[in-house]
C-alpha cells in the first residue's frame, strides 16, 4: 500500500519529520502505516500542481471527466472488499458497515458520471428582441475539500467526485486518524485515468494544513466536513478573502415516537440508528421523544436490543459493534456519561468499557431514561453510542423538544396518521427528514445536509453538490446585426 502524500500524480513523503501512526482502534498494538505529517509547504506545492493542470482539465469535455469516474467507480467495486477491510481496520465499523459505505460511495461515482452529459444550464426568453439568452455552468478552479475521519471514503467520494466532474483540480485533506481508506481513492483515480495535478491529496493536520489550505487565495471554494467548532472559524477565514464555502457540521436527532406507531418496527430503526457505526456519524440517532403511554415498552425493546449486541472488532463477522475511533473521542463519550449521571438521568444500560476488550477504545451501548430537554446529553452533541430518552404528551410538545437544540440535520417520526405526518414534515426544523425510518441514510441523488448550526453554505450530493463547485455564467447573443438592445416594452 502507498503511503504519504500524493501531489501531481506522484507519492511522496514530506520532509518534515513529523511522523504520525495509524492505529486500529480496535486493538492499539496494531499499527497500519506511519506516515509524514503534510505542512503549509507541501499545500503550496499541491496547489502549484493544481494551478498547472487546470487549464487543461478544464477544457476536457464534460462526458469524457465523467468516464473518469465511471471508471473509478468500476474499480472500486472490484476492489470492494479490500477498501471496507482497510475502514473497519483504520476506522473501527464492523465490516458490514464498511461494505455499506463504499458502496455508496460507488453510487455516487456512478451519479456525478452521468452529471459529465449534464451541468444544468438553462435556455431563457430575453426581454430585447432577436437576443438569445442562456446560462452555463463553469468550474471555478482549485477547490480545497476537508474530510473527516468517520465516513473516510463516502465523503471523500462525494465532494471530490462533483469537483472532478465539473472541471475543477482539487487539493484534499483527509483525516489524520483514517489517512489509509483516502490513499485507495487516490490509487483508484489514478487507475482510472485521472491526469497529474488534477486530484492531490495531502496527509497533514487541520491546524498546519488545513489553516494553510482555508488561506490559499488560489482555491476558490472550500468543502468542509467536520466540528462546529472548526467548520464556523473557517467559515469565518475562507469567506473573508471572497471563497465560496460548505460545511457541514453537527447533528442531534431526534425520533418521535407517537402512541400510534409499530413499536417493533420503531425500536429496530432507534436501535439502528443510534448504535450503528457506534453512534460516529453526524445522522446517527442520539434523541428520542415518545408517548408516555407507549414510552415503557418501547424502551423495554430497545434495552433488551443493546444488551444483546456483541461488541468487538470490526473484521469479526460475529461483532454488532466496534470501538470509538481513538481514545480522545472514546474519553470524550464517557465524560459525557458521567455529565448524564450527574445531572439525574437514569442509566439503564451499557456506559462502561467490557473489560476483555480493554485493547480497544470500546464502549458499550448505553441508554439513559428520565432525560429532560434542559440535560446536556438530550442538547449537545455526544458522537457515540449513547441514547437519551425523554417524554412528549403531544405531537406539539414533541416538536417542541425536537426542535429546542442547535442543530438541525435529520429526524423521524412513527406514527399511522397522516395528519401527524404531515405536521411533522412542515414543522420539524431539520435539513432531512424521515418518516417511519431511521435518522441515517442518504442517498447519492438526493441533497444532503442541515439547518441552523448543523451546516453552512450549500447541499451537497445530488445536484446541488455539483453546482457548489462551478459559477454560473449568463451569456447574451444579439443577432439582430444592430448594437443597441431593442426591448419588448
Amino acid at each position: 500500500m502507498n503511503t504519504g502524500s500524493y501531489v501531481n500524480g506522484k507519492w511522496y513523503h514530506p520532509a518534515s519529520g513529523n511522523i504520525t501512526r495509524n492505529i486500529n482502534p480496535a486493538d492499539t498494538g496494531d499499527v497500519i502505516a506511519e506516515y509524514a505529517l503534510a505542512t503549509a509547504a507541501d499545500v503550496e506545492l499541491a496547489i502549484a500542481a493544481a494551478v498547472a493542470a487546470f487549464p487543461a482539465w478544464k477544457k476536457t469535455p464534460g462526458p469524457e471527466r465523467g468516464r473518469v469516474l465511471w471508471r473509478a467507480a468500476d474499480i472500486a467495486r472490484r476492489r470492494l472488499d479490500d477498501i471496507a477491510r482497510t475502514l473497519t481496520r483504520e476506522e473501527g465499523k464492523i465490516l458490514k458497515e464498511a461494505r455499506g459505505e463504499v458502496l455508496k460511495g460507488i453510487s455516487l461515482l456512478e451519479y456525478y458520471a452521468g452529471e459529465g452529459f449534464r451541468m444544468h444550464g438553462k435556455t431563457l426568453p430575453s426581454e430585447s428582441r432577436d437576443t438569445f439568452t442562456y446560462t452555463v455552468r463553469q468550474p471555478l478552479g482549485v477547490v480545497g475539500l476537508i474530510a473527516p475521519w468517520n465516513f473516510p471514503w463516502a465523503i471523500p467520494v462525494w465532494k471530490s467526485a462533483p469537483a472532478i466532474v465539473a472541471g475543477n483540480c482539487v487539493v484534499f485533506k483527509p483525516a489524520e486518524l483514517t489517512p489509509a481508506t483516502s490513499i485507495l481513492l487516490a490509487e483508484i483515480y489514478e487507475e482510472a485515468g485521472l491526469p497529474p495535478g488534477v486530484f492531490n491529496m495531502l496527509v497533514g493536520s487541520g491546524r498546519e494544513v488545513g489553516e494553510a489550505m482555508v488561506a490559499a487565495r488560489e482555491l476558490r471554494a472550500i468543502s468542509f466536513t467536520g466540528s462546529n467548532h472548526v467548520g464556523n472559524a473557517l467559515y469565518v477565514k475562507a469567506a473573508q478573502r471572497g471563497a465560496k464555502v460548505t460545511c457541514e457540521m453537527g447533528g442531534k436527532n431526534a425520533v418521535i415516537v407517537m402512541p400510534d406507531a409499530d413499536l417493533d418496527k420503531a425500536a429496530t430503526a432507534i436501535h439502528g440508528g443510534a448504535f450503528g457505526s457506534t453512534g460516529q456519524r453526524c445522522t446517527a440517532t442520539s434523541r428520542v421523544i415518545a408517548h408516555p403511554d407507549i414510552k415503557g415498552a418501547l424502551v423495554d425493546r430497545l434495552v433488551a436490543a443493546a444488551t444483546q449486541m456483541r461488541l468487538g472488532p470490526g473484521l469479526d463477522a460475529s461483532t454488532d459493534m466496534g470501538p470509538s475511533v481513538d481514545d480522545r473521542q472514546w474519553q470524550t463519550v464517557m465524560d459525557y456519561i458521567k455529565v448524564g449521571q450527574g445531572e439525574g438521568a437514569r442509566l439503564l444500560t451499557g456506559g462502561t468499557r467490557p473489560e476483555a476488550l480493554a485493547r480497544g477504545y470500546f464502549i458499550e451501548p448505553t441508554i439513559f431514561d428520565g432525560v429532560s430537554p434542559s440535560m446536556r446529553i438530550f442538547k449537545e452533541e455526544i458522537f457515540g453510542p449513547v441514547l437519551s430518552v425523554t417524554t412528549a404528551s403531544s405531537l406539539d410538545e414533541a416538536l417542541r423538544f425536537a426542535n429546542g437544540v442547535e442543530y438541525g440535520l435529520t429526524t423521524s417520526i412513527f406514527t399511522s396518521d397522516l395528519t401527524s405526518v404531515m405536521r411533522f414534515v412542515d414543522e420539524v426544523e431539520t435539513g432531512m427528514v424521515h418518516v417511519n425510518e431511521p435518522t441515517i441514510g442518504g442517498e447519492a441523488q438526493l441533497p444532503f445536509g442541515g439547518t441552523k448550526s448543523t451546516g453552512v453554505g450549500e447541499r451537497e450530493m445530488a445536484e446541488e453538490g455539483l453546482n457548489f463547485f462551478t459559477e454560473l455564467k449568463t451569456v447574451f447573443i444579439n443577432y439582430s446585426g444592430k448594437a443597441e438592445r431593442s426591448m419588448t416594452r
